[in-house]
C-alpha cells in the first residue's frame, strides 16, 4: 500500500471514529500526562480509559489487549491505593528496581507471554496471537513497575508501545495507534523527568 493510500485510509478512519474511541483516547492522554507529572490523578483517568478500551478492543478481537486493560484496571486501583499518602507516613518515593524486582519483571513478561500466546492461539479467533501477547506481557510488567513508582516502568511500557503501534494500525484503529505514538514520546520525557526527581531525592537525603 502506498503512502497516499495509507494517508487516505487514515483520514477515512479518523472521520469514522466514534465518541467512545475519542473519550478513550482523551482520558488515555490525560493519564500519561499526569503520570509524567507524578500526579496521583493519573489513576482515575486511567480507570475511565481502560473501561472504554476493553469494550473497543474486544470488538476488533484484540483479546490480549482486553486482558491487558483489565489488568490496567486492577493495577490502577492498586496503584491509587499504593500512591495515596497514608496517615503519619510520607508518600512513596520514586526509586529504581532492585534485583528481586527485576526478577519479578522477567517472570511477568515471560510467564505472561507464554500463557497469553497459548490461549490466544488455541482458544480464540485472534489473527495475531504472538504479537498481541508480547505487547500485553511487556505492558503488564511496565504497569506493575508504575504502580510501585519505579523509574524502569517507562522502559517496559515503551517496549510495549513500540510493538503496539504497528499492531493497532494493522487492526485499523488509527486513533489508538496515534495515542500510542504520543504515549511513546511522553514516556521518553517521563523517564528523564523521573530520573531528575531521583537525583534530587538523593541530594536531599545526602
Amino acid at each position: 500500500m502506498s503512502l497516499q493510500e495509507w494517508t487516505s485510509l487514515f483520514w477515512k478512519q479518523i472521520k469514522e471514529t466514534d465518541v467512545l474511541q475519542w473519550l478513550a483516547v482523551i482520558t488515555g492522554v490525560a493519564e500519561v500526562l499526569l503520570a509524567k507529572a507524578n500526579k496521583i490523578l493519573l489513576y482515575p483517568a486511567g480507570i475511565i480509559s481502560t473501561l472504554l478500551s476493553i469494550y473497543i478492543l474486544f470488538d476488533v478481537e484484540l483479546y490480549a489487549e482486553c486482558l491487558l486493560n483489565a489488568y490496567y484496571l486492577v493495577m490502577s486501583i492498586y496503584g491509587w491505593w499504593y500512591w495515596a499518602k497514608k496517615k503519619d507516613k510520607p508518600p512513596v518515593p520514586i526509586s529504581q528496581c532492585n534485583r528481586n524486582e527485576w526478577l519479578t519483571v522477567i517472570l511477568i513478561v515471560a510467564g505472561g507471554f507464554a500463557v497469553l500466546a497459548f490461549a490466544l492461539k488455541y482458544y480464540t479467533t485472534s489473527t495475531v496471537p504472538f504479537w498481541d501477547a508480547w505487547v500485553s506481557a511487556t505492558a503488564w510488567a511496565g504497569m506493575w513497575l508504575l504502580s510501585r513508582r519505579k523509574i524502569e516502568n517507562w522502559v517496559l511500557l515503551n517496549i510495549s508501545n513500540l510493538f503496539a503501534i504497528p499492531l493497532l494500525f494493522y487492526k485499523q484503529l488509527p486513533m489508538f495507534a496515534m495515542l500510542t505514538i504520543f504515549l511513546f514520546i511522553v514516556a521518553v520525557f517521563g523517564f528523564f523527568d523521573w530520573k531528575r526527581i531521583i537525583s534530587k531525592q538523593k541530594l536531599f537525603s545526602a
